[in-house]
C-alpha cells in the first residue's frame, strides 16, 4: 500500500516526472475487489472470497484511517493535489501496484540477505506472464552506488516481434485473478484448499468405505505425529491443498497414513518426509495407502460438491454474451473444478495400480 500511496501522490502532483506513466495506466483493473456482487459470488470458491472480503474490509478500513489522518493536515500540505483518496482510489492505485509491481532487492540486512523492496519499472511491465519465459529481469548494483540498474535480457534466442514474456511466479489462479486480474487454463501451480477436520475426515471415510478411522480420536502416538505434522495443538495450520505439483498436499497425506494405520512400530521406523512424500508407494503397506487415497478422493468429492454449478452449466454460460468479470468469475471456477477431478482422476489410477499388485501378490 506504500507504493500505491507514493502513486496517488504522483498521479495528483503537477508536474510530476512521473505524469506520463500514470497517465497511460488502465483506468479500471478486472481483479476480484472490483467485481459487481453477483459476480463476486460467482466465483464460488470459499477461500477466494474470503481474501476479496478481507481486502474490502481493509481499503474501507484504510480510507477511514488516511481521512482521519489528512484532517490534521492543512489543505496545502496534504499529499494528493488536493484529490479526495476514498476506497475506490486506493483499490485503484492497489491494483495498479499489485499487478505491475516488481519485488526486486531492496536495502541489505546484517545477515547479508535483502529486503524485499516493490518497484514500479515503466515499459518492462508491458511484459506479460508466462510459465515458459524467453526473458528475464536484471538486477545490478555496483559496489558504494545506491543506484540500481534493472533491465530485461533474454532468456532464450528471440525472434523478431516475438512478444517478451517474464514468469511472475509459480502461482495459483487465486494469486493470479486477486493481483493480475486474470485466470490461467492448466496452471500447473493451481489447487484447491482445505480445512483439516475431524468432522470432514469421518464424512470423507464413510463415503470411501474405509471402516474403524481413528480421525476423531487419535492414539497418543498418532497425535504426537500430527503435531509435528502442525495439524495438532494450538498454534496449527489446518489448511491443507490438493493439486498443484504434489497432488496431495504432504502433510495431509501423512496424517491419513499414519491415522489409517495400526502398526505403532511400522509408522515410527519411518521419517516424516517418507510419510508425507506421494511417490513413496505405500510405505505403510497397500491397504493403509489404499484406504488414505480413496479418503483424499471423498475430500475431492466433498469438494466438488460445494460448488453450486457443474462444469457443463459453466461451459454454456460462456457461450452467452456475458461481462468479462462474469466471463472471469466462471472461468476461474472451472479451473478449480477441473484441478479436483484430475487430482481424483490420479489418485484413483494410483489405487488402482496398487489393487492390481496386491491381488497378484494374494495369489
Amino acid at each position: 500500500m506504500k507504493l500505491g500511496l507514493k502513486l496517488l501522490h504522483e498521479r495528483g502532483r503537477k508536474g510530476s516526472f512521473w505524469c506520463s506513466y500514470i497517465s497511460n495506466l488502465p483506468e479500471t483493473y478486472t481483479v476480484p475487489i472490483f467485481f459487481p456482487g453477483e459476480d463476486i459470488k460467482n466465483l464460488q470458491y470459499a477461500p477466494l472470497l474470503h481474501q476479496v472480503n478481507k481486502r474490502c474490509r481493509f481499503l474501507l478500513d484504510f480510507e477511514r484511517l488516511l481521512k482521519n489522518e489528512l484532517e490534521k493536515v492543512g489543505l496545502d500540505d496534504r499529499p494528493f493535489g488536493g484529490q479526495d483518496v476514498d476506497a475506490s482510489s486506493l483499490g485503484w492505485a492497489m491494483s495498479a501496484v499489485s499487478s505491475r509491481a516488481f519485488r526486486l532487492y531492496g536495502d541489505e540486512r546484517p545477515d547479508g540477505t535483502h529486503f524485499d523492496a516493490p518497484m514500479l519499472l515503466p515499459l518492462v511491465d508491458m511484459c506479460n506472464h508466462s510459465f515458459n519465459p524467453n526473458a528475464k529481469i536484471l538486477q545490478e548494483q555496483e559496489p558504494n552506488n545506491k543506484n540500481i540498474l534493472v533491465k530485461v535480457i533474454a532468456a532464450e534466442q528471440i525472434k523478431q516481434d516475438d512478444e517478451l514474456v517474464l514468469n511472475y511466479g509459480c502461482l495459483n489462479n487465486d494469486l493470479f485473478l486477486l493481483d493480475y486480474g486474470f485466470v490461467i487454463p492448466s496452471n500447473p501451480y493451481n489447487c484447491i484448499e482445505l480445512k483439516y477436520d475431524a468432522a470432514l475426515l469421518d464424512a470423507a471415510s464413510i463415503i470411501a468405505g474405509v471402516s474403524a478411522p481413528n480421525f476423531s480420536s487419535p492414539s497418543s502416538w498418532q497425535q504426537q505425529i500430527l503435531h509435528h505434522l502442525n495439524l495438532g495443538g494450538e498454534k496449527s495450520d489446518l489448511k491443507v491443498r490438493i493439486g498443484g505439483s504434489e497432488i496431495v498436499e504432504g502433510r495431509l497425506l501423512a496424517a491419513l497414513r499414519v491415522l489409517l494405520s495400526t502398526d505403532k512400530e511400522a509408522v515410527e521406523k519411518l521419517d516424516l518426509d517418507t510419510l508425507k512424500s506421494l511417490p513413496s508407494e505405500a510405505p505403510l503397506g497397500i491397504p493403509t495407502e489404499v484406504a488414505a487415497l480413496r479418503t483424499v478422493i471423498a475430500l475431492c468429492a466433498i469438494a466438488l460438491e460445494h460448488f453450486p454449478s457443474k462444469i457443463t452449466e459453466d461451459e454454456t454460460i460462456l457461450k452467452k454474451n456475458i461481462s468479462i468479470t462474469t466471463e472471469l468469475a466462471v472461468r476461474y471456477r472451472i479451473q478449480k473444478k477441473f484441478v479436483i477431478i484430475d487430482a481424483m482422476r490420479d489418485l484413483t489410477r494410483r489405487v488402482k495400480q496398487l489393487s492390481s499388485k496386491e491381488s497378484i501378490a494374494v495369489q
